[in-house]
This record gives structure tokens, C-alpha cells and sequence, in this order.
């Protein structure tokens, strides 16, 4: 390895050093939770007011009744009475007089057990300074003031604000789920229509929805827009993706992120709708294609609704984004567990870490070997790279020779170095390979272990009982970074620059810091593919050396 691609090296490791840190540490900082909660629902205008001229927009209405459209304001979940409860094992729902889901809480331990809240927090708890914070009895998915799912606006502005005024009344009370389904109808009784929807909840979240429009009078095909909900506000995290995503049915995946919601749009033909968070979601799909529209509030976070006419019926679920559970729902939602620009490689890899977990049943050991079979595709290559930089390493003494015998002429430098690798069969660019190949293996993995619900609450063994939350005594950091340190010293060096050479060996302190807050599922990951790294490069440097040794004696013969 010459001087340029060391620095080329040193360049990759520093960038991924930054990409890691800002990823991580200078991610989008999220609202207070007060306003998190309220999703910047808070505004003067409220909820229905910024659906302002929806009906123009959408060409439900005639021009005159647009301006008026849906204005009437969408009551707070605190100030509407709730009229029913469904309730499960694991789930409990709230329906609210709108006719909407209120609230939705889930009570396994799984989601209410306690989160770090961070680094500095969590060090108080240890030094006692802090206590910590009991587990949740229960955990509530949506916002307070938030847009509800099963809002429904009409698009006649004389109709609507009567709905917003009138309460439904329920079939009943209380409905306890077991094993089988349970239907609850709600029925809202207005001056020219009676409004039905049936509802038939089910143990793994779903529901199905049944709207019955019945007019008084003269039968009219009644236009009115559905929403799914905004998005869950269970998890505060502000890196992970947060807003509306839409399945088109070309499978692709088109996405509307809180806070850069600019405009009004429609969307043809769309399989499903999902608000989402970090790890749950509220999403709408259909055996027929729905027509979507996404609308804006003033803070600029899409609004999401369905466009419908007369009776309807469609599906919905809401919780979280559990891989297996999507999938036996419909195959379509699991486009909902987003990795960002790098889903495509992303996928794969849960897949290949849900199929080791089956075997596993413990997704720590499912992370080590799935650490084993990447180091095993990866050998080829990482073989090729530290035989070359082992072999650039044994010939830096005539590199030295013709570096000063060519130093006032760098092409003839340049020119003489590579017909000495040549001759020797040195790749200069060989040690690069390997690492270049780690960086976008490592961020699929990272992107897996930081979305996948999965590993939420899951334990790996001994003081590790939730890879999704950073390691709480910040032992495997420190395995990490003194692993990454002995894989340095048996890596082959051909570092000549002092201060090059000084970072490279800070390097180990650098990701131990870095990573130290990062999900222990990760940190596993990475630690263990230093520990497969120093037993590869230790059997490598003894093949080498016991090849070096008969060339010797082959020589002195």
C-alpha cells in the first residue's frame, strides 16, 4: 500500500467515523413530548381547519361549497366522551362519539417495559443520582390531539359540520376479544343520512370496516374522504422515519416525511396507506385499489385520508411493524418496515436474521451467526486484501529504495512501483476492498437492528436484555473497541506518514465512543465481526509466515 491509498484508507475510515456520528448523534432532534404528542396540533386553526378547501381540491364539490369544505374543527381526544372499549389480553382500544379510534394501548411487556431515555441519564441511574423509571402499565400509540383513526369528513361543508356535532351510539359497551373476532356498529344518525360503520376487530390488530350510507329521501351517491390516523407517537425517536407512506401497485414505495409536506397530493390506486413511527404503525389497505390524498397542517405533517363514495369497506390495523404479523395479514404491509435509501439491500438481511432466529429462538446468537456467514461470503475477498497488504508490506524496503532513487521523478516513480507490484503479484488497491465492502453491510445491519420491533425487549444473555437499547453497563463497547485494536496489530501496516499512522491507531478509541449509545444489537454485531477478523487475519499471518519460512529454506538450498 503506497502513500495515496493509504490516505484513501484513512479518508473511508474517517467518513464512516462522520457518517456514524451525525447519523446518530446530530439526527433531526425530536419535539418536546408535549408536542409530540399533540403532532403541532395545537394551532389557532386546529385539526379540521387545515383541511381548508379540500373538496375543491380533491373535485368532490361544486366551487361554490369548497372554501367551506371540512373546516369544522376535529375535537381533542380529552374534550370527546368515549362510547366503547375493546379490549384484549394484549391491546386495549378506545372509541371515541366521532366515531374514531381514540386511543389504542398495548399492555404486553414487550412495548411497556422502560426505555433509556439517554446516555447522560442512563449514568445517573447507575451512580445512583437518578431512579429509574418504572415500566408503563400500558403504552398509548397516538397522539392526543392528533388526527384519529376512522375521522370521517364529508365533503358537503353543511353535512360535515352537522357530523362533527352529532355523537354515535354504540351496539355496545365493552366487547372482549379472545380467539375469534368481535363486530361493533356504530351508527350516527343525521338529519338527511344515517351513517353506519361496522367494525369487526380481531386478536392480532386488525380490523375490517363496513360504511353504510342510508339518505333520508332522495338517494345520492355521498362523497366523503377516510383517515388512518397520523402517525403513532410511541416512540420519540428522531432519526428513524416518521409520516406517510403509500404502496403503489408497481411495488413502489412513495414516502411523505413529517415536516416536508409542502402541498396537497392524491395518489391513484394506492395498496395500502401507513401512518408510521420508529416501530408501530396505523395503516389502511383494501382488496381494491384505494384512491389516497395526503393534506398538510401548518407544521407541515401529511394529514392522510382515503377518497370515498357511498358504502365502502376496507381493512386496517394498527401497532406495531412486526415482520411475521404483516406478512400473514397481507405480504404488501411489510413495505411498511422502512430501512431508507438503503431498504433494497436492507430487506435481505432481516430476512436472512428472521430465518436464523427461527433456528436461534434468541436474536443475540441469530446476530452472531448471521456476523459468521458475512465474514464467510466476505472471505474470498478479505483473503485476497491481506495477502496483498502482507505482500506491499514485504516489499516497503525496495519501495523505500525507489522512492529515493526516483524522488525528483514521480512518473518514473509511479511507473517502477508498479512493475514492482507486478513482478510480486501486489494489488495496491486490495487492502481498500474489503473495507469498502463493510461500510454498506454494516449500515443494511445497523438500518435492520435499529427498525426491526423485533428486538425490542428481546435479551441476548447475561446482562444484555434488550438489543434494542445501548448496552447498560457499556461492556461490549469496550470489548468492541479493544477488539478492534488487536485486529489492528495484526493487520499488515505500511503506514509511513506519523500522523496518519497516530489516527489509524486512535481509530479503536473513536468507535468505542461513537458506538457507545448505540443499540447493543449492533455493537454485537460488530464486535463479534472484530473477534471472526483477528481469528482470519491470525490464521492468515501464519499460513504466510510458514510460506515465507519454505521459500527461505527453499533459497538457501
Amino acid at each position: 500500500m503506497n502513500e495515496n491509498n493509504s490516505k484513501f484508507i484513512l479518508a473511508i475510515a474517517l467518513s464512516f467515523i462522520f457518517l456514524i456520528a451525525y447519523s446518530y448523534f446530530f439526527q433531526p432532534k425530536p419535539e418536546d413530548k408535549a408536542h409530540q404528542i399533540a403532532q403541532g396540533t395545537h394551532s389557532p386553526q386546529g385539526q379540521g381547519a387545515q383541511a381548508h378547501g379540500m373538496g375543491q381540491t380533491y373535485g368532490l364539490s361544486s366551487p361554490h361549497s369548497a372554501p367551506s369544505t371540512l373546516e369544522q374543527r376535529a375535537q381533542s381526544t380529552l374534550n370527546t366522551p368515549l362510547i366503547a372499549f375493546v379490549r384484549s389480553k394484549g391491546v386495549e382500544i378506545e372509541i371515541d362519539s366521532l366515531g374514531r379510534i381514540a386511543q389504542v394501548y398495548l399492555k404486553d411487556k414487550k412495548f411497556t417495559a422502560h426505555r433509556q431515555e439517554g446516555f447522560v441519564e442512563h449514568v445517573k441511574e447507575l451512580l445512583g443520582l437518578a431512579k429509574p423509571k418504572p415500566p408503563l402499565e400500558k403504552l398509548p400509540l397516538l397522539g392526543v390531539d392528533s388526527l384519529k383513526p376512522l375521522e370521517l369528513r364529508f365533503v358537503d361543508s353543511g353535512l360535515n359540520t352537522e357530523a362533527f356535532k352529532t355523537p354515535y351510539t354504540a351496539s355496545a359497551k365493552e366487547i372482549e376479544l379472545h380467539n375469534t373476532p368481535q363486530s361493533l356498529v356504530l351508527t350516527q344518525e343525521l338529519d338527511g343520512l344515517t351513517l353506519t360503520k361496522t367494525l369487526t376487530f380481531y386478536p392480532n390488530l386488525t380490523y375490517d370496516l363496513k360504511i353504510h350510507l342510508e339518505p333520508k329521501g332522495v338517494t345520492s351517491n355521498i362523497a366523503y374522504v377516510l383517515s388512518n390516523g397520523s402517525r403513532p407517537v410511541a416512540d420519540v425517536d428522531g432519526y428513524a422515519f416518521h409520516g406517510v407512506l403509500l404502496g403503489t401497485q408497481d411495488h413502489k414505495l412513495e414516502k411523505i416525511e413529517d415536516g416536508k409536506a409542502k402541498e396537497t397530493q392524491t395518489f391513484k390506486a394506492t395498496t395500502f396507506i401507513a401512518s408510521v413511527d420508529r416501530y408501530y404503525t396505523s395503516l389502511f389497505f383494501a382488496n381494491t385499489p384505494l384512491n389516497a390524498i395526503v393534506d398538510t397542517q401548518p407544521s407541515k405533517n401529511p394529514l392522510p385520508f382515503v377518497s370515498l363514495k357511498g358504502d365502502a369497506s376496507l381493512h386496517g390495523y394498527i401497532g406495531p411493524k412486526d415482520h411475521r404479523l404483516l406478512s400473514q395479514i397481507n405480504p404488501v404491509l411489510t413495505e411498511v418496515i422502512e430501512y431508507g435509501i438503503i431498504t433494497f439491500f436492507a430487506r435481505p438481511v432481516f430476512l436472512l436474521l428472521d430465518f436464523l432466529h427461527n433456528y436461534t429462538h434468541n436474536w443475540g446468537w441469530a446476530i452472531i451467526l448471521l456476523t459468521l456467514i458475512v465474514r464467510i461470503i466476505l472471505y474470498p475477498l478479505s483473503y485476497k486484501g491481506m495477502v496483498s497488504m502482507q505482500k506491499i508490506k514485504d516489499l516497503a524496503p525496495k519501495m523505500k529504495e525507489l522512492q529515493e532513487k526516483y524522488k525528483s521523478d514521480p512518473q518514473k516513480l509511479q511507473m517502477h512501483m508498479m512493475q514492482l507490484y507486478k513482478k510480486h503479484g501486489a494489488n495496491p488497491l486490495g487492502g481498500c476492498l474489503p473495507l469498502l465492502l463493510q461500510i454498506p453491510v454494516f449500515f443494511a445491519i445497523y438500518r435492520v437492528l435499529y427498525n426491526a420491533v423485533e428486538l425490542k425487549s428481546a435479551g441476548w444473555m447475561l446482562w444484555i436484555h434488550d438489543l434494542s437499547l445501548m448496552d447498560p453497563y457499556f461492556i461490549l463497547p469496550l470489548l468492541m473497541g479493544i477488539s478492534m485494536y488487536a485486529q489492528q496489530a495484526l493487520t499488515p501496516n505500511t503506514i509511513t506518514d506519523p500522523t496518519q499512522a497516530k489516527i489509524f491507531k486512535m481509530l479503536p478509541l473513536f468507535f468505542t465512543i461513537f458506538l457507545i449509545t448505540f443499540p447493543a444489537g449492533l455493537v454485537l454485531y460488530w464486535t463479534i465481526n472484530n473477534v471472526f477478523s483477528i481469528i482470519q487475519q491470525w490464521m492468515i499471518n501464519q499460513m504466510l509466515d510458514k510460506k515465507k519460512a519454505r521459500e527461505i529454506a527453499e533459497h538457501k538450498k
